[in-house]
């Protein structure tokens, strides 16, 4: 993906940003490398937010949410970088889960 739009980069990166993720879903439906992110972003931001209600759990629970949380921002980095250098690097697991839900999406 060469000569990727300043706009289409500042809205795939926002997939990577939380709850920020449904901006490009909503708003720029029409780019496929946009597109791509926003959907692996929307996974990750759902696993952030789950873990939320795995801190609950006695014992293991803390420790688990924080794990998960390293990992979730981890991976939102490693989705901002991809974004920063015009490409669609899928995300082990979640471009799967990403796909599973939304379909592969336009290619």
């Amino acid at each position: 993906m060469s000569g990727v739009a300043m706009k289409a980069k500042v809205m795939a990166a926002f997939s990577y940003l939380g709850v920020l993720c449904v901006v490009p879903l909503l708003f720029n439906r029409g780019d496929s490398f946009v597109d791509f992110h926003a959907r692996q972003g929307l996974v990750l931001w759902v696993w952030g937010v789950l873990s939320m209600f795995v801190m609950h759990f006695p014992g293991l629970g803390p420790y688990l949410f924080s794990t998960s949380t390293v990992l979730v921002a981890f991976l939102s980095l490693f989705g901002l970088v991809s974004v920063a250098l015009n490409q669609s690097w899928k995300i082990p697991f979640i471009a799967g889960v990403a796909d599973t839900l939304f379909g592969e999406g336009r290619q």
